[in-house]
């Protein structure tokens, strides 16, 4: 069963609540013609290798802490901090602590 993505106006709880059994996943929130905005699980240990797309991306670290790696410079990014990556910018992600990223990437400008 396809997640049904939030509507506007839709409150949206992006942290899990303490009595939810299964642990969270990577979703998909929004997907518009202009915009994409993915809640991505990071687990301790997991690497995910180089790769770029093709519009701006803003990340926020909403748990956890990752080392963010963008062109040839590696970062640490903790819970709280954001990080913006450019269009066709080569990046890669390396789990520190258990994470979860808020990952928005404009997909079309209008005009």
């Amino acid at each position: 069963m396809a997640m049904q993505h939030a509507k506007s106006g839709e409150v949206i709880n992006l942290l899990p609540s303490c009595d939810r059994i299964e642990p969270p996943i990577t979703t998909t929130i929004i997907k518009t013609d202009q915009l994409q905005v993915i809640r991505m699980v990071v687990p301790a240990g997991k690497e995910i290798a180089p790769h770029k797309v093709e519009n701006p991306i803003t990340v926020q670290c909403l748990q956890g802490r990752v080392e963010f790696q963008v062109d040839n410079s590696w970062s640490l990014l903790e819970k709280g901090q954001m990080l913006f990556v450019e269009g066709e910018a080569m990046h890669a992600i390396r789990g520190i602590q258990d994470s979860m990223l808020l990952v928005s990437i404009l997909l079309q400008r209008k005009g």
